[in-house]
């Protein structure tokens, strides 16, 4: 879309979507918001996963964003997830900032990549203007756009559960050298994490998906150089151990990695490197480390009632990673 029909866009949606966009700031004890997405017919369901990319097509985001433009066809998507840090460094200004444009809109060109992006907040989003990228008036811009704090799509064999974790980080809060982190919405903090939990908890019991998957920001565990978030640890990781969470899909690392749970059936699934990468840190987990790459890419999931399948690329197509993983469907009765 040109530079005009960006702005238009804008001036043309935001009187219509103002409600809606009041909307989403809403009370900390909401129950999370429910939305849907239908299954191939087949009974199968196709998505990309890519995190930390807004960089207006710079440390290869534009190469990564051609694969994924492939891959996307070839496996016939149904969309794509987006982990968080969206736009760098600071997030956006506002809801007419033309990074959105820059980053998003004129990188993502690829006819398989023109279907719903579903997405979270990073940290480097908090440092902006949060509340524009939640805003429905993006969308009204470009429809494949959707962000919201904490969410449940439910896609019939799988219920994706997306989490906001920059609040739970302590240290964006107490020691914030020298950046400004826009908390609206979220303060009194341990109030909105208890409800988050809540919620997410709440939430988790009442899936009937034969797959349950959480997307967040954060590692929970990573062998790169953020490493374990021990807040999520201390927190989010033992609801997703008590009501059985297959999958936890996060990006933040900037790298690719698959590392298995010790104690539980959760396979770990970083994919970070939409754009700058190559930090070259390599710190050993306590738990199975299965892949890891230093480097940009990004990764797909392909899934069935009894089977789903991960793969890792990198920004040359190439696959890095596969694992498969199936289950046995039980009777309620």
């Amino acid at each position: 879309m040109a530079r005009h029909g960006f702005s238009c866009g804008i001036m043309a949606v935001a009187l219509v979507l103002s409600l809606v966009y009041s909307s989403l700031v809403v009370p900390s004890s909401a129950e999370l918001q429910k939305l849907e997405h239908s299954i191939k017919d087949d009974g199968s369901l196709s998505l990309l996963v890519v995190g930390d990319w807004g960089r207006k097509g710079a440390y290869n985001q534009t190469h990564v964003a051609a694969q994924m433009g492939k891959i996307g066809k070839e496996l016939n998507i149904d969309f794509v997830v987006s982990t968080g840090d969206n736009f760098y460094e600071n997030g956006l200004t506002g809801i007419t900032d033309e990074a959105f444009e820059d980053s998003f809109t004129n990188i993502y060109t690829a006819e398989s990549l023109q279907k719903q992006w579903y997405s979270v907040l990073g940290n480097h989003d908090y440092r902006g203007d949060v509340l524009a990228q939640l805003s429905p008036v993006l969308q009204g811009v470009d429809s494949r756009w959707l962000c919201l704090r904490s969410f449940v799509l439910n896609a019939e064999i799988v219920d994706f559960f997306f989490v906001d974790t920059t609040p739970f980080v302590d240290h964006y809060w107490i020691d914030t050298e020298g950046h400004h982190y826009d908390w609206r919405g979220v303060t009194p903090r341990q109030t909105y994490i208890s409800s988050l939990l809540k919620d997410l908890d709440s939430a988790l019991e009442a899936s009937r998906a034969a797959w349950k998957v959480v997307v967040g920001h954060h590692t929970i565990t990573s062998v790169s150089i953020h490493g374990d978030t021990k807040e999520l640890h201390a927190s989010l990781l033992p609801v997703l151990k008590a009501h059985g969470v297959d999958l936890y899909v996060n990006g933040h690392d900037h790298c690719l990695e698959h590392i298995s749970s010790n104690d539980s059936p959760i396979q770990y699934l970083t994919s970070g490197g939409g754009s700058k990468s190559w930090r070259g840190v390599f710190n050993p987990s306590s738990d199975k480390l299965r892949f890891f790459y230093d480097g940009q890419g990004f990764m797909s999931l392909q899934l069935t009632k009894t089977a789903a399948d991960v793969v890792f690329y990198d920004a040359f197509g190439s696959v890095l990673h596969r694992w498969r993983v199936t289950k046995e469907l039980h009777s309620s009765i």
